[in-house]
């Protein structure tokens, strides 16, 4: 499964609204859990089993829950059975399609 989620802190008392150190702070997490991953400037995508991509999502949140009073998730699954190294493999497909067309 590949799950794309975003973590963000609100109640920061930061006057810019920047949640930087949250976001860090959830990605750290998610680069240690040794799962293959990518982020980006808007989410982070995580592949694996079940209990582990959740595991790490839940570790993640609670992460940045201390930069403010209350945290959001965005989360999307992607739940395919059977299929491991798809975090590459979509954007290799979607690239072949592309340059042929």
């Amino acid at each position: 499964m590949i799950v794309a989620f975003s973590v963000a802190p609100s109640g920061t008392g930061r006057a810019d609204g920047s949640v930087h150190d949250a976001v860090a702070a959830a990605v750290r997490v998610v680069r240690d859990s040794g799962l293959p991953h990518r982020t980006s400037s808007m989410f982070t995508e995580i592949e694996g089993e079940w209990d582990e991509v959740f595991d790490v999502v839940k570790r993640a949140t609670e992460a940045a829950a201390p930069f403010g009073s209350r945290v959001s998730l965005v989360l999307k699954a992607d739940i395919r059975p059977g299929y491991t190294g798809e975090l590459d493999g979509k954007l290799a497909r979607l690239e072949a399609a592309i340059e042929g067309s």
